[in-house]
Order: structure tokens, then sequence, then C-alpha cells
């Protein structure tokens, strides 16, 4: 069993900054791409940023210049800084990780719970 647990989230004033953790734990073999993804109330979710095992990123146009993403793969985290904070940004912030579990010989997609990112005007 994998499990991702997402911290981090919060109430944050325009311009303002969070930095999101998401650890992951059980019966890891290999993390491959890990990555942000957002919901907002009414829309469909979509991806923030990503970073694969040999730490290559990609950012949304909407976050490029202002979120960070970033790993510890000793400690299977990742990381998403946000700075300069938009009241847009408001979302539920979900981690995924693509995983190899311990004894199998498959990739599955694991999910965290989400946390909420508030930004007020």
């Amino acid at each position: 069993q994998v499990q991702l647990v997402e911290s981090g989230g919060g109430l944050v004033q325009a311009g303002g900054s969070l930095r999101l953790s998401c650890a992951a734990s059980g019966s890891i073999s290999t993390i491959n791409r890990m990555a942000w993804y957002r919901q907002a109330r009414g829309k469909q979710r979509e991806l923030v940023a990503t970073i694969t095992d040999g730490a290559r990123t990609n950012y949304a146009d909407s976050v490029k210049g202002r979120f960070t993403i970033s790993r510890d793969n000793a400690k299977n985290t990742v990381y998403l800084q946000m700075n300069s904070l938009k009241p847009e940004d408001t979302a539920v912030y979900y981690c995924n990780a693509d995983i190899f579990t311990i004894g199998t010989m498959y990739l599955r997609s694991y999910w965290g719970q989400g946390t909420q990112v508030t930004v007020s005007s």
C-alpha cells in the first residue's frame, strides 16, 4: 500500500507565499514522475507542475515564474513553493506520483487527499 499525504495549505493574502509538501510512504520501490494538480470550485482539475525522477520540471503557463516544484528523493517527498500568489490560485491542490511498488512490475498513479489553498484579495 502507498499513501501520499499533503501539507502546507492555508489562507494567504494576495502577493504572499505558501509551500506545499507531499510525502509518499508505504511499499515503494521507485517513484518516477511527481506532480501537483489543482481544482478550483466548479472547474476541472488542471496540471500545475511536474518533475521527473531526473529533476526535469514543467509548469502550467499560469504559474511559470511564480511556482517552483522540487523533490527530495531520499524522503520520497515533493514540494511546491508558491510565490506571488493571486486570488485565481485558490483551489484544492493535489499531489500525484507514478510509483513502482515493491514486488510489482507495473507503474501505478497515486493521489493525495488534497490541501486547500485560499488566496484573499
